[in-house]
């Protein structure tokens, strides 16, 4: 049975994408079979895969029961990993599925068959706390929260969490917070260290050892529908995110 994991963050610009892309890469490239989910309607997972916004069957049409979710993953150029694409229609999905009976439970009964079909199953939310977000902790086993080594991230963490616990005690007990990574990380510069150090003395079991850098590289590779560990294997940002996906792994 594969596990699933959710990259959630209600803040925008955090690297749930870059996160989502390159974890999903390197757990494939080491030879499990992964499927990455874009539960986001900007498609941007779907694009830093290669894949046009416009690609059909997709996540939407997943949730109005038009396909199947395995009827709708497409193949990519990283070996043992697929795509259930987004589409800017997926917006709708906001204001559709609140209205339904049980619809904080859709996805996660959408992609229950999934489980037999990989190793690993990685959703990328959008950024807030919407009904497709939900939906992604419900189906969840487990969630990565990336954090941005800037000030305002630390304001948001207490709530976050909070949030968390909640879906965590109304609507998916099983669902558990793998680990905060530390993204857009520059060594360089105090803010950074002095955010690095405060997230981890205030939650010292959940934050992952590996640190994303801020890294030229990781954001260019998008724009050439690769994860970065195809756009440049030998850079930081592409290290960094190998180490993570084996922490991620060991950590189960």
């Amino acid at each position: 049975m594969g596990i699933i994991y959710a990259i959630a963050n209600q803040k925008g610009g955090v690297g749930k994408t870059t996160t989502a892309v390159n974890v999903a890469a390197c757990v494939a490239e080491a030879g499990f079979s992964t499927i990455l989910i874009d539960a986001d309607a900007q498609a941007n997972a779907t694009v830093a895969l290669g894949a046009p916004k416009s690609s059909t069957p997709n996540l939407y049409d997943v949730l109005a029961g038009r396909v199947a979710a395995l009827d709708a993953l497409l193949p990519t150029e990283v070996e043992n990993l697929r795509l259930l694409a987004s589409h800017p229609d997926l917006a709708a999905a906001n204001v559709e599925l609140p209205r339904e009976v049980d619809s904080e439970t859709r996805l996660r009964d959408a992609l229950e068959p999934l489980r037999e079909q990989a190793s690993y199953v990685i959703i990328d939310c959008p950024p807030s706390f919407g009904p497709l977000t939900i939906n992604a902790l419900v189906a969840a086993d487990r969630v990565i929260v990336p954090v941005q080594t800037e000030y305002f991230a630390l304001e948001g963490l207490a709530g976050l969490l909070d949030t968390l616990s909640l879906v965590q005690r109304e609507l998916n007990p099983r669902l558990v917070v793998a680990g905060m990574l530390l993204t857009m990380h520059d060594g360089r510069t105090r803010l950074s260290r002095d955010v690095e150090r405060e997230v981890r003395e205030h939650f010292p079991d959940l934050v992952f050892e590996t640190v994303i850098p801020r890294n030229v590289r990781v954001s260019e590779a998008p724009s050439y529908g690769r994860p970065v560990i195809h756009y440049d294997p030998h850079c930081a940002g592409a290290e960094a995110y190998f180490a993570l996906a084996q922490e991620v792994a060991t950590r189960g």
